[in-house]
């Protein structure tokens, strides 16, 4: 569901959308649909919709057994949700890159919030529910995979139950007695932060979306700009996938059409994530001064976000600036005591310095306040070889 951050040289950072971070409101702004015109990439393959989410037989009849002839009902329909949040909390690894199709998320829970989500979406059709995709108001978050920093929304999923009126039509109750949210992330099930509902053919743009993003950063370029194509003609109001095209077309020396993607992007619904990358541009092509400016305004906004502080504080150590990672780390701990990513990077640091008493108490800390299992047994499996080579 997500935003993404990643280091192209050692000065640079490039800026990705991925799902759920930017808003839905419908713009009247006419598209900029010629920039889809790129012959210098391949046509390549990409799932459709139905594919997307679609149950494959096994799924289906494991279903038929479960719920059997009875009606779908909010109440039954808890323990098939119940099965999803256990069983993704105890293997899922929780990474961005992990966009799934609906039945390829049953077989394989490590996946992201997007597919769990779709996944959620077509059993509870399956099953005579009713389903509504919502984002979620989380702030901007980032996070680390495969040595880029991610920068990641949320989506959840609103389940009510079907009720049938005398005329012989089904309408949905969505009032609180006849629906649950099915949340795969414990942080927003405890913060309860406003939502608002989304499409499926966003949540499909989502998808594309991140596969894309992911094509790129894999430097395979026929098949993001074939991903980022179909969520635009999809859903062009989505503005992440104008954004990313712009990431696309700026990487293969198109900077005014980049920059077109861009403003477009940032035009559709104030994109910030689309507005860095002008800055990167605008610097690029030796326009320092507006550079300077959106990247006053981008600082401004950000600088009270824990997250961006730990952000800064990993690119700092992947820099090997010690000293600047330990205050970015420390900052996002003040701001937010609660983070366990915060001590994480804490840790790190004192152990490059040589302090393991102090890796060694920030990494307990980090335990303590992770969510998911698979943090828990990352940070576990830290403290034993940590262990392991002191003692050594």
């Amino acid at each position: 569901m997500r935003q993404t951050t990643f280091r192209v040289t050692s000065v640079l950072i490039i800026f990705l959308s991925l799902a759920g971070c930017q808003t839905t409101n419908q713009t009247t702004a006419s598209h900029p649909y010629e920039l889809l015109n790129q012959p210098q990439f391949r046509s390549m393959p990409v799932e459709s919709q139905k594919e997307i989410f679609a149950l494959d037989p096994d799924i289906r009849s494991n279903l038929d057994r479960l719920f059997g002839d009875e009606d779908g009902s909010v109440m039954r329909a808890k323990q098939l949700m119940a099965f999803l949040m256990k069983n993704g909390d105890n293997a899922m690894s929780y990474q961005s890159g992990a966009n799934l199709t609906a039945s390829e998320t049953f077989r394989n829970l490590n996946a992201n919030c997007l597919s769990l989500s779709i996944l959620a979406h077509s059993m509870s059709e399956y099953v005579g529910l009713k389903s509504q995709f919502q984002r979620v108001m989380i702030p901007e978050f980032w996070d680390q995979s495969h040595g880029y920093s991610l920068l990641t929304g949320h989506v959840n999923l609103k389940v009510s139950q079907k009720r049938l009126r005398n005329n012989g039509y089904y309408s949905y109750s969505l009032t609180e007695p006849d629906s649950l949210i099915v949340d795969f992330d414990p942080n927003s099930r405890q913060q309860h932060f406003k939502t608002e509902y989304i499409t499926k053919d966003r949540i499909t743009a989502m998808f594309y979306n991140n596969k894309g993003a992911i094509a790129l950063i894999e430097r395979n370029y026929d098949q993001a700009f074939s991903y980022m194509k179909a969520a635009i003609e999809l859903d062009p109001e989505y503005s992440s996938s104008w954004g990313n095209l712009g990431v696309l077309l700026r990487a293969s020396g198109a900077m005014e059409s980049a920059e077109k993607a861009y403003d477009h992007a940032y035009e559709l619904d104030n994109n910030v994530t689309a507005l860095g990358n002008l800055a990167i541009l605008y610097r690029m092509t030796a326009r320092e001064h507006k550079a300077a400016n959106i990247e006053s305004r981008l600082e401004q906004r950000r600088a009270a976000n824990p997250y961006y502080q730990i952000m800064l504080g990993n690119e700092a150590f992947e820099s090997h600036d010690l000293n600047g990672a330990l205050a970015h780390y420390r900052k996002a701990r003040t701001l937010d005591p609660q983070l366990h990513f915060s001590y994480f990077g804490i840790a790190k640091v004192y152990y490059m310095l040589g302090d393991s008493s102090k890796a060694r108490e920030n990494l307990e800390a980090a335990y303590k306040l992770a969510d998911y299992d698979h943090d828990k047994l990352k940070y576990t499996n830290k403290l034993r070889w940590l262990n392991a080579v002191v003692k050594n």
